[in-house]
């Protein structure tokens, strides 16, 4: 064959398989496809679009399947990444023969072809090269006794054996001849949870070399994302990695091997053992999970193969799944505030005669509030209405705060929610999992205005607030309600030191 003085990779075209349905990842890909899937923090086909960028690809056809439109959203035009990306539609695991003969075709350039929905050192450059000493017309790229995910096809060539998804899993013969053997790279196909869950921490734990793993090590051992709150006594031994907009409590232990994903809250007393757990998921109080993957309430071990659907909110929880609840909603709610409004009248002689003889210039003060009622903005967007609150000028809480009966009675707040802020506090919650507390409705009470002192830092109220959301249901509110009441005739309702 004879050969052009130019690069074999200025002169070919580029397609990623991202197509791949996934079923034996089942129930991770429900609702995503593989190449989504975050292996340490990050996008598995992010892995394969850094290696194509640095080996000097700059255009690529995506080939993406049922998911192409969350594909899309995620890499958009590929200028993140340093690359062209065009996209074609596939049904699933399309056989690569019937691809290339739809796609435009180039007899004049090579195709490389890379699967975007698996694991792998960045071995392209080495690829490449060592496709540059052999006269083969089509060569398969494999590591450690395995396909490599990559592929090259010469000019007119259309030998399309071992390419597709199901020859990968069936172990197609290919000629020998046609193999190049990288033997420093590293690849894993993903074609099970147990091997997902092992790729994930292999990488986390820098066992595949050259990946570019996110976030900056936070001590020896504990590598930790942009905006995430984690302490040096979460690490118990073994390594963790943890992604961006995480929350871990203080008391939360991480032992053996623990990858943990964007926008996760671990809660207080968990434990986490060779756990890899997925985006957006709530680790409750005291749980344990060793030997396993958490996705929102699903817990999958991959030592034992069960696959459980946790439904207490308190174990495990979806934050992606969380809206706000109105569980205790309405008219019912506003009649509960007209009601305790009634009762409390006696009370509220007693607080405004203490608020006179306290600040007799001022025996009432006022601040604006972020409520509960929806309005439309300048730009037709649904937002929450602002309102003012009142409060007696008095040191006792409970009489102070009996203003804020008349918002309940016309509907700016709730009975049971999170706690309510200024609009100043809710215009700083930028990051992910600090709007999660915004899902709740904003309460007269709830968990935080209960279990917490006034004196407690911002970020752990916030954080209350954020797993009340995870948890808000009809028995959690009811529970609340009755703390509430006895909460009543506690010391702290009345002595604001206490």
């Amino acid at each position: 064959m004879k050969k052009s003085d130019q690069p074999e990779e200025t002169r070919m075209r580029v397609i990623v398989l991202a197509d791949r349905i996934g079923r034996e990842l089942l129930p991770l890909t429900d609702r995503t496809c593989v190449a989504l899937l975050p292996v340490a923090a990050k996008p598995l086909v992010d892995y394969t679009l850094e290696m194509l960028a640095a080996a000097g690809s700059g255009e690529a056809t995506m080939a993406v399947g049922p998911f192409g439109e969350q594909l899309r959203a995620h890499l958009g035009d590929g200028r993140n990444f340093g690359l062209s990306l065009d996209f074609w539609p596939s049904p699933g695991e399309v056989e690569i023969a019937l691809l290339l003969s739809q796609l435009p075709k180039s007899p004049d350039k090579s195709t490389l072809i890379v699967r975007g929905d698996m694991l792998r050192s960045p071995i392209l450059d080495k690829f490449l090269k060592a496709a540059g000493s052999s006269e083969a017309p089509v060569l398969h790229g494999w590591c450690d006794g395995k396909p490599a995910g990559v592929w090259l096809l010469r000019a007119s060539a259309d030998d399309t054996r071992g390419m597709g998804w199901q020859d990968v899993m069936s172990g197609t013969a290919v000629p020998e001849a046609a193999k190049l053997l990288l033997k420093e790279g590293t690849a894993c196909l993903l074609e099970s949870l147990r091997t997902f869950h092992e790729a994930n921490l292999d990488a986390a734990a820098g066992r595949i070399q050259g990946l570019a793993i996110p976030g900056r090590q936070f001590q020896p051992g504990l590598t930790v994302g942009r905006n995430s709150s984690v302490s040096t006594a979460n690490l118990a031994g073994g390594t963790a990695l943890i992604g961006s907009q995480c929350r871990i409590h203080p008391s939360a232990q991480l032992q053996g091997q623990t990858v943990i994903s964007d926008g996760v809250i671990v809660d207080r007393g968990a434990r986490l053992s060779n756990a890899v757990v997925l985006p957006h998921s709530y680790v409750g109080e005291l749980v344990t999970v060793e030997n396993g993957i958490v996705r929102g309430s699903d817990l999958l071990r991959v030592d034992t193969g069960a696959q459980l659907k946790i439904v207490d909110a308190f174990l495990l929880a979806d934050l992606d799944q969380v809206s706000i609840k109105h569980d205790f909603s309405g008219l019912l709610n506003q009649l509960g505030g007209f009601l305790l409004l009634a009762a409390s009248a006696p009370l509220w002689f007693l607080a405004a005669l203490a608020a006179v003889v306290t600040h007799p210039t001022r025996p009432l003060r006022f601040r604006q509030m972020r409520g509960n009622r929806l309005v439309r903005d300048g730009t037709g967007t649904l937002v929450r209405a602002d309102f003012t609150a009142a409060e007696w000028a008095i040191g006792i809480p409970l009489l102070a705060k009996l203003p804020w009966l008349l918002n309940v009675a016309k509907g700016d707040l709730r009975l049971v929610g999170a706690e309510a802020i200024t609009p100043e506090q809710a215009a700083s919650r930028t990051a992910e999992w600090e709007k999660m507390a915004d899902r709740a409705p904003a309460g007269l009470i709830g968990p935080t205005q209960l279990d917490l002192p006034a004196s407690a830092p911002a970020e752990e109220r916030l954080m209350s607030d954020a797993v009340f959301a995870a948890q808000a249901g009809p028995g959690k509110t009811f529970r609340v309600i009755l703390r509430g009441m006895r909460a009543l005739f506690s010391s702290r309702a009345w002595h604001p030191g206490d």
